[in-house]
């Protein structure tokens, strides 16, 4: 079982916790939240450190900048471009619901060219 000190805590509606350590949250139910919150673009719904999992409907343009973890995208919802700034020259990768994306910390990335887009977001 996690150390309850170590599981950030989120509203009962969006995050099933169970006695195992174990956790659910129903897709629908985050995105509603999010939608609903007009002065955000993400919703955490879980941390355990050093992970941390969110629901984040960019904005356009998408403001991301280098992050200090590694990141792990799932395309859940609407599908667009992914650009990533290597030094060999930059990358577009077209993405859509159920793609998988992963970027190593300190790279730079951002989706451009989306339309309806919400990604889970598993930082760690």
């Amino acid at each position: 079982m996690p150390d309850q000190d170590s599981v950030t805590k989120v509203p009962r509606a969006l995050l099933r916790e169970f006695p195992s350590g174990s956790a659910h949250a129903s897709y629908d139910l985050v995105a509603t939240r999010l939608s609903q919150d007009s002065s955000s673009f993400s919703h955490e719904i879980f941390r355990r450190p050093p992970m941390q999992v969110e629901l984040y409907a960019p904005p356009s343009p998408d403001p991301q900048q280098p992050h200090e973890q590694d990141e792990i995208y799932i395309i859940a919802q609407g599908s667009g471009e992914f650009l990533l700034e290597e030094e060999g020259g930059d990358k577009i990768i077209p993405v859509k619901a159920n793609d998988f994306i992963f970027v190593p910390a300190g790279v730079a990335h951002r989706f451009i060219n989306f339309s309806d887009l919400k990604v889970w977001v598993f930082f760690y």
